[in-house]
């Protein structure tokens, strides 16, 4: 053999070795990670440190120097599709990772295909995929990371807790699952516990800003407002463009009647943005602090400018999405026909779009809830009955609990316009109890029964909410300040 020849196939014989072991490395039964460069995955490692502690801008660039090395590399498009500041680039990042899905690891195809599940508007399917992925990778903090999140946002929080807590068994210096732990004990209301989790997770990363946001949130959470205050400003002192510090100190400052420093502060957000979602970011909290000032032509105009940045990049998800809120801005002001055109108009920019089905079927779900509520504003019991239906019908076909939990809701909405007070209790209590207005709908509808005690519980419940940047909020705040 001529040496020329042999230094060629040693060449390709340590490719294909080293190609293995970045491919197949399973040490402790880890899901694989599926490059071809140690440059790519020298900056993927990087990049998923800095998206694990909630810092997808710095993590950003990291995701495409990862992609530049290796153009192939499926789960470095999957992440920065989650770092990405639009609608319009996440879909096209995440399509790129489901495109190249079927040359990767099986645990790295499996957390894609649970992620396009979650995308599409199957959670329970999600769920499956991420048991599968566990059931293989026993090991694998981030498997049950996953697993956990899943359960997290179908708002089954002690399935969620037994995850989380399985991940940090698994890797007790994992700092992610702490986060998502005291969030979990903040929804049921365990607020030392809650507290416990998020010191941890100080303790785990003292010098990154999430841990004192999300302290910070539970402070919110119980009334402790300028508490909160002083640990979101101590966030922003290890990263001053972390952007959810910002906005907790704007919505505190809502919640302590002082509007115009809230959205001072949002204008220093705006100021310092680094692209436009986090000028969006602003915006959109300008807008909640518009209406729970009860300024409706303002919160109008801050949609607007939302409206116009998506425009300009032709991401029709997006416009859909601001045309959507804009709707129902308009519907809570008793401006039906506007907020029904609004919300029409956004579906015909999402059905001439080149999204999926799946995803323009989620839109037509939602639609179909905002047609309900449109017709529930203008009495007509009908076609709220109708429309109301089919939503439940097709929440159940594709057996997503949350779409079910709306779909009581609606039912709930309509029983109570109806003073059917009985059935409204029945049907909001299986609706979404982490939406303010519900709360505040079963206030009303324990009111309309007789029943003072429970009224008065579901006030207080509504009034004590204090969520972080929630329109439904804001909504309720502007009718209970009336």
């Amino acid at each position: 053999m001529r040496r020329a020849v042999f230094l060629f196939l040693i060449t390709i014989f340590i490719s294909i070795i080293f190609m293995f072991n970045l491919i197949s490395c399973t040490k402790d039964n880890k899901i694989p990670i599926t490059t071809s460069s140690k440059v790519a995955l020298d900056n993927y490692l990087k990049g998923r440190d800095l998206f694990d502690k909630l810092q997808a801008q710095e993590a950003l660039q990291y995701f495409r120097n990862a992609i530049a090395a290796d153009s192939d590399f499926a789960v470095a498009y999957l992440n920065l599709s989650f770092t990405v500041p639009s609608a319009k680039e996440f879909f096209e990042q995440f399509d790129k990772a489901v495109a190249l899905s079927e040359k990767v690891s099986e645990g790295e195809k499996l957390w894609i295909k649970g992620v396009e599940a979650g995308v599409n508007g199957f959670p329970m399917k999600q769920r499956d995929y991420y048991e599968m992925l566990v059931k293989k990778y026993p090991n694998d903090e981030r498997a049950f990371n996953l697993l956990g999140t899943n359960f997290f946002a179908q708002q089954e929080w002690a399935e969620a807790i037994a995850a989380y807590k399985k991940a940090t068994t698994i890797n007790p210096d994992f700092s992610q699952p702490y986060n998502q732990l005291g969030y979990a004990y903040r929804f049921l209301e365990k607020f030392e516990e809650a507290e416990t989790a998020f010191k941890k997770y100080i303790e785990l990363i003292p010098k990154d800003p999430n841990p004192y946001d999300s302290y910070a949130e539970l402070l919110m959470k119980t009334g402790k407002f300028q508490e909160s205050i002083d640990q979101y400003n101590k966030a922003l002192t290890f990263n001053p463009n972390f952007v959810a510090s910002h906005i907790g100190i704007a919505t505190n400052l809502n919640f302590l009647s002082k509007h115009e420093e809230a959205r001072a502060q949002l204008k220093k957000l705006e100021a310092i943005a680094r692209n436009d979602g986090e000028r969006r970011a602003a915006w959109f909290a300008m807008t909640i602090s518009f209406v729970d000032e009860g300024n409706t032509d303002k919160a109008l105009e801050t949609l607007q400018w939302q409206m116009e940045s998506n425009k300009k990049i032709n991401d029709p998800t997006a416009m859909a999405g601001n045309l959507n809120i804009i709707g129902n801005v308009l519907l809570e002001s008793g401006q039906v026909q506007e907020a029904i055109n609004q919300f029409n108009k956004a579906m015909e920019i999402l059905e001439q779009s080149d999204r999926s089905e799946e995803v323009k079927d989620n839109f037509r779900r939602g639609h179909l809830f905002n047609l309900a509520y449109a017709a529930l504003k203008q009495a007509d019991f009908k076609m709220a009955k109708t429309k109301a239906e089919e939503y439940a019908k097709q929440a159940k076909e594709i057996n997503n609990p949350n779409l079910i939990r709306a779909s009581h809701q609606l039912n709930g909405m309509m029983a109570l316009e109806q003073k059917e007070f009985n059935t409204a209790i029945d049907e909001l209590l299986q609706s979404s109890q982490q939406n303010p207005y519900n709360l505040y709908r079963l206030a009303l509808a324990y009111e309309g029964r007789g029943d003072k005690d429970n009224a008065g519980l579901y006030l207080k419940k509504t009034e004590n909410f204090n969520s972080l940047n929630d329109i439904n909020y804001a909504f309720v705040r502007k009718m209970m300040h009336k």
